[in-house]
C-alpha cells in the first residue's frame, strides 16, 4: 500500500497493491493494519456511502458536515473515472481556502483521504461512474452543509462539458460568503 501525502496537510492519497492474472486482480482497498504500518493512523470508520453518477462532467459537491458531526471519508472510485476534490476549510491552516484535484479511478486504484475540515466533491470523467467511500461519522442531515461548486478558483476538467449539477449544489452559497465552523489543529 502506498500513501502520499498532497500538498494540503492531513490530505492524502492512498493507493492499494493489485495483486492479478488472467482472471482480473484482487486487491484489499481499506486494511487498518497496513494503513499503521505505513504510519498513518486514521479514525474509525462508521458508515459507507456509494453514489453512481450517470453522465460525464456531473458535479456533486461541495459537501461537508459541521461539527460535532464532521465527517472524515476515505474515497474510491469502483467504476469509470472521477475527478475528486478537497477543499481545506480549517480555520487558520496555512493552506486555507487551497484546492487539491486528482483523478481516481477504476483503472488506477487511488483512493483519496479526506480529514474533517475539507470540502469535497468531485466531477466525472467517464459514463456511469461510480464512488464508495467510508466516512467517520454517520449522516447528520441538520450539520450537512455545501459550497458553490464553481466558487473555489478550481480548475474543473470541463472543456467541453456542460456540467450536470443538481439544483442544491448550484444554488448554495459562494465559498466568499461561507464561514467556517472548522479550527486548525497542525
Amino acid at each position: 500500500m502506498k500513501i502520499n501525502p498532497t500538498p494540503l496537510s492531513g490530505l492524502f492519497v492512498i493507493t492499494p497493491a493489485r495483486f492479478g492474472d488472467h482472471r482480473g486482480f484482487f486487491s484489499e482497498s481499506w486494511n487498518k493494519s497496513k494503513i499503521l504500518a505505513e504510519g498513518l493512523d486514521l479514525p474509525e470508520f462508521v458508515q459507507d456511502n456509494h453514489s453512481l453518477s450517470q453522465e460525464v462532467g456531473t458535479v456533486r459537491g461541495l459537501h461537508f458536515q459541521s461539527p460535532p458531526h464532521a465527517q472524515g471519508k476515505l474515497v474510491r472510485c469502483g467504476r469509470g473515472a472521477v475527478f475528486d476534490v478537497a477543499v481545506d476549510i480549517r480555520n487558520g491552516s496555512p493552506t486555507y481556502g487551497h484546492w487539491f484535484g486528482t483523478e481516481l479511478s477504476f483503472d488506477n486504484g487511488k483512493q483519496l483521504w479526506i480529514p474533517e475540515g475539507f470540502l469535497h466533491g468531485f466531477m466525472t470523467l467517464q459514463k456511469e461512474s461510480e464512488i464508495a467511500y467510508k466516512c467517520t461519522a454517520h449522516y447528520a442531515p441538520e450539520y450537512d452543509g455545501a459550497i458553490k461548486w464553481n466558487s473555489c478558483g478550481i480548475d474543473w476538467p470541463i472543456e467541453n462539458i456542460s456540467p450536470v449539477i443538481s439544483d442544491r449544489d448550484e444554488n448554495t452559497q459562494p465559498f466568499c460568503d461561507f464561514v467556517s465552523p472548522f479550527e486548525f489543529e497542525g
